[in-house]
């Protein structure tokens, strides 16, 4: 691969990492309830990203939709469980428990390939499995003193569904796979609206707010985070999306002043530089693979 591709994937991935940052801090600053927060971040989501869809794909955006198959329908019905178990996990714990859950998203993602794709997996990445579940452990010991027990809870299951869907869309890597998310975004939408969102009941505020977040930033940064991996590798990807974990409870902090209890700090540290050691094992593995 040439040098200017791989810096080409370096700056799309790391700018989409910046740009989804504060995600966890303006899930915080909106007000409305959980259900109309849904449903506009999920359907500002899947509108935007149709539109970049629409411009890629022109005459065969359609098409776009039929090719997912039946395995992006299942990628879909994640990514619906995935979002709602994620914001309601931000507003029922603190932002860095829940994005330090959620960074061992690869490690439980290769647990699942193994039991359900029969990848084999390294003697590194059983122990890095090991140690992250300790430091899910450790956060959870941590919330039973402070009432912060259920917004783990419902963090562990985001992570579930965001690996599971690893598996699936691994399953199905020959196929453009962001169709699915729209549809995924898309069927929140009318569960938001059954479970009581009141769409037209938001403040001007949290309407500013919702369509940054859902009509600016999560398109765009899931869009370059899709086309990351085609210049860089997969321990090269995985390395800067921890760099959300470390900046999303910083931008909390900075503007809500919102400090994590001290059992998430050590957890953090202990399950951050886990994942770090680990995927600089497998990115050294994978070029001493190569130069053999």
């Amino acid at each position: 691969m040439e040098r200017s591709d791989h810096f080409k994937g370096i700056l799309l991935t790391f700018t989409a990492v910046l740009i989804l940052s504060p995600d966890a801090l303006m899930v915080r600053l909106i007000e409305c309830d959980i259900w109309t927060l849904l449903f506009w971040r999920c359907l500002l989501t899947a509108l935007t990203t149709c539109l970049l869809l629409f411009i890629r794909y022109r005459q065969r955006f359609w098409h776009s939709f039929r090719a997912i198959g039946i395995t992006g329908l299942y990628s879909a019905a994640t990514i619906v469980c995935g979002s709602i178990l994620f914001v309601s996990s931000l507003k029922h714990t603190a932002a860095a428990n829940t994005l330090i859950i959620l960074s061992a998203t690869p490690v439980l993602s290769s647990l699942l390939s193994y039991l359900f794709l029969r990848e084999k997996i390294a003697h590194r990445t059983w122990v890095a499995i090991a140690i992250c579940f300790g430091g899910i452990l450790l956060i959870f010991s941590g919330s039973l003193s402070t009432g912060l027990l259920l917004g783990d809870f419902l963090a562990l299951g985001a992570t579930c569904m965001w690996a599971t869907n690893l598996v699936i869309l691994r399953s199905g890597r020959d196929v453009n796979m962001i169709p699915a998310n729209v549809l995924g975004n898309l069927a929140v939408v009318p569960i938001a609206f059954l479970l009581g969102a009141s769409p037209l009941q938001v403040s001007p505020t949290d309407a500013s707010y919702l369509l940054l977040l859902g009509g600016l930033l999560l398109p765009v940064s899931f869009a370059m985070i899709t086309l990351g991996p085609r210049y860089l590798s997969a321990p090269e990807v995985s390395l800067m999306l921890l760099v959300e974990t470390i900046l999303g409870p910083i931008w909390v902090w900075l503007v809500l002043r919102e400090v994590p209890p001290p059992t998430t700090i050590i957890a953090g540290l202990l399950i951050l530089g886990t994942l770090v050691c680990h995927t600089l094992l497998s990115l050294r593995s994978a070029q001493t693979t190569l130069t053999r």
